[in-house]
């Protein structure tokens, strides 16, 4: 999605008028999830919203948003939908899509607003009305990820709240829903029952979320180091490279990556350990015990999610004996992933990124990393969201 709203802010500014075409609900198994976006202006598409089972359908529907007033509308396409069922999704879900276009000149702060934090890699939320009064249609605001959040809500999401005219500040009971789906990484939306011009009117606001990059943490400047940058870069990922050697930890070696420094890898890791969490990754390809033993021991005192170490087997065995020896729990290592990667017959270093991220994937998502053709499980995440329609009965 970042890279549409960019896109979507170059085309502005050279003068094109713009429509985009957002998915904001998925019920039942869907390619893409919540907050996947296409843009449109004149011949030109970017992005994708269903992985090509209703792309036709949502260009033309962009399309129809740029010849006319554009004002958002919300559409639903999907088998159990009889108007979109000839475009219906083949994956069997529903997707309700968002669409609205801009002009170039139209004020848009929100946009500058957030796409100026994501691109200093601060995390955010756009909130944004998307069915309610005419008035309120399309009113949007950011939510930095820093933002104070309020009290917790009461155990209904349906509080009554006052929600300001457009460009106002951000309701506080949105500051709490959007920290809260921004901390959980994922788009979705939520019912109000809101103060609007002396009158309750129920409303739908779509959180879509901008989460601030996880962090991957490659240690040793070895020949595997290279493409698996690339790979964690193509992931998203912000990429560290740290090695004991100047010689070989030089930013010209490993031109994707955020930073390369040049310390002792458990020096390194005691300084950003502590801000390491679930959702980020570290990866020990030093493959020398006077490296990689102190690194390791570094790393399972933080709260990293995926700690993988480069190796053979047998050297795997020697390396948790030594750890075993220095007091290291049998809890601890049992977070290692070594041989690092899935079992891919992979060889070469590119074969070797691709193995090691598709673990990281698979861990993240609790996958075993097996073949599908072999799994029963659902291919895609199965949303179990309710339709707007029946949300605030």
């Amino acid at each position: 999605m970042k890279g549409v709203l960019e896109e979507v802010h170059e085309w502005l500014s050279d003068g094109n008028k713009v429509a985009l075409a957002r998915v904001v609900e998925v019920v039942g198994s869907g390619v893409r999830p919540a907050g996947a976006a296409i843009a449109v202006t004149g011949g030109a598409v970017i992005g994708s919203a269903s992985g090509g089972c209703v792309e036709g359908a949502l260009v033309e529907e962009a399309r129809a948003a740029l010849a006319d007033d554009g004002r958002p509308r919300l559409r639903t396409f999907g088998c159990s939908d009889d108007e979109a069922f000839d475009v219906g999704l083949t994956c069997g879900g529903v997707v309700r899509v968002l669409i609205e276009s801009f002009e170039p000149g139209e004020k848009m702060t929100w946009l500058e607003q957030l796409l100026s934090m994501v691109g200093s890699g601060r995390g955010a939320a756009l909130v944004e009305v998307i069915e309610g009064p005419e008035g309120l249609l399309g009113w949007k605001g950011v939510v930095p990820a820093e933002a104070t959040a309020p009290s917790p809500p009461g155990p209904s999401v349906a509080e009554v709240i006052d929600l300001p005219a457009p460009g106002g500040e951000v309701p506080a009971q949105l500051v709490q829903d959007a920290l809260l789906d921004l901390a959980a990484e994922r788009s979705a939306a939520h019912p109000y029952l809101l103060s609007h011009e002396g009158e309750e009117v129920d409303v739908t606001v779509f959180v879509d979320t901008f989460p601030a990059p996880p962090e991957m943490v490659i240690v040793g400047a070895a020949s595997f180091t290279a493409a698996l940058s690339a790979q964690a870069k193509l992931l998203g990922y912000r990429v560290l490279v740290c090695d004991a050697r100047p010689v070989f930890a030089s930013a010209a070696r490993f031109p994707q990556a955020d930073e390369v420094v040049a310390e002792w890898p458990d020096r390194y890791l005691d300084k950003v350990g502590a801000h390491l969490g679930p959702r980020d990754a570290v990866c020990i390809l030093t493959h020398d015990p006077k490296f990689d033993m102190p690194a390791i021991t570094s790393v399972l005192r933080t709260k990293a999610g995926y700690i993988g170490v480069m190796g053979s087997r047998r050297t795997q065995e020697d390396r948790k004996r030594r750890l075993r020896e220095a007091g290291v729990s049998e809890a601890d290592l049992e977070r290692l992933h070594g041989p690092i990667g899935l079992d891919l017959g992979a060889s070469s270093p590119e074969e070797t990124a691709v193995s090691i991220v598709g673990e990281i994937i698979a861990q993240r998502n609790g996958r075993s990393g097996g073949a599908l053709a072999a799994s029963s499980r659902p291919i895609h995440p199965v949303a179990t969201a309710v339709p707007f329609a029946t949300r605030h009965g």
